[in-house]
């Protein structure tokens, strides 16, 4: 046989090969699972608060709306409770904020004490870390409750920093990031030159650390600000942040909840923004630090 008969069989094989196009029908329904069931509910809350409450209840879902609708909507929502949803989104921002603030003044230290320097207990204080890890937030918000209200701190706001501040997987990215992308030879030489332990943490390690220092962070807020089941239990009414006020919004949704008697209702379009509300400020730190994120991702993958 010729290279060119041989050259043809072979083209011949390979449109009929069954796991080729197996494979390429099985892309392909994923990828359909993942626009059904993750892209057009976001393209229908992107969408929902152009509407009004006629028109989102009787119209297509993915018809666009006015900007007439769009404006009643923010008014309704700014103007719900005197503007209460400001409040809710300056308590999310406090409560996240110092939370992280507290964060990566533990994690980042304690990450590079475990990584990179040797005392009694180590590896047990390692461990622990881990198995701290693997246990549900939820479980422990009953035990955090008992704890605070012990001390009278439930309805403070430090009833949620403090708790929000305990961030073990922070300590175990910055553990693996030492552990894996920074030289300890860097570190010995600048002890070698005379700097202190402090010194060497924040003029050698810490600058080197910049990507995980991001992603830590980026964790932490993301996880603080949408965490809704402990500051529902910590601080109701005003001081809630803003995922438990969607809740109360959603149960003055006429649509969801028909025995609400109270005199202030607001329509599905107006939660639908809310609801936008609550995810902006997440989206806009990602989409300005993803370039850290990403480095903070793949480093340490391999070790110099």
């Amino acid at each position: 046989m010729s290279a060119i008969d041989a050259r043809t069989a072979r083209t011949a094989r390979g449109a009929v090969d069954p796991g080729r196009w197996l494979g390429r029908a099985l892309i392909w329904v994923v990828m359909a699972a993942f626009v059904v069931f993750f892209a057009l509910p976001i393209v229908w809350l992107l969408l929902a608060p152009t509407k009004t409450l006629r028109q989102l209840l009787l119209d297509g879902p993915f018809t666009v709306g006015s900007f007439d609708g769009l404006l009643q909507n923010w008014m309704d929502l700014t103007s719900y409770q005197n503007g209460l949803i400001w409040t809710w989104l300056g308590n999310s921002a406090m409560y996240s904020g110092l939370a992280l603030i507290v964060t990566l003044a533990i994690s980042i230290p304690a990450g590079y004490a475990l990584a990179l320097t040797d005392f009694r207990g180590r590896r047990t204080l390692l461990a622990t870390t881990l198995v701290v890890m693997l246990i549900p937030n939820t479980a422990l918000v009953l035990p955090i409750f008992l704890e605070l209200s012990a001390v009278r701190l439930v309805g403070s706001p430090l009833s949620v920093i403090l708790p929000f501040s305990f961030f073990p997987f922070g300590v175990y990215l910055t553990y693996i990031y030492f552990s894996t992308a920074v030289s300890r030879d860097l570190l010995d030489a600048a002890r070698i030159d005379g700097a202190s332990e402090l010194r060497v943490f924040t003029r050698v390690a810490m600058p080197l650390a910049t990507p995980v220092i991001a992603l830590v962070g980026f964790f932490s807020f993301t996880g603080n600000w949408n965490n809704y089941f402990l500051p529902f239990v910590m601080v109701p009414g005003r001081k809630a942040p803003i995922q438990v006020g969607l809740a109360e919004l959603l149960s003055n949704v006429p649509q969801f909840n028909p025995t609400n008697a109270a005199s202030t209702t607001i329509d599905l379009p107006a939660l639908a923004l809310g609801t936008l509300f609550s995810v902006a400020p997440v989206l806009i730190i990602f989409l300005f630090s993803q370039r850290f994120l990403v480095t903070g991702m793949t480093a340490g993958g391999t070790k110099e």
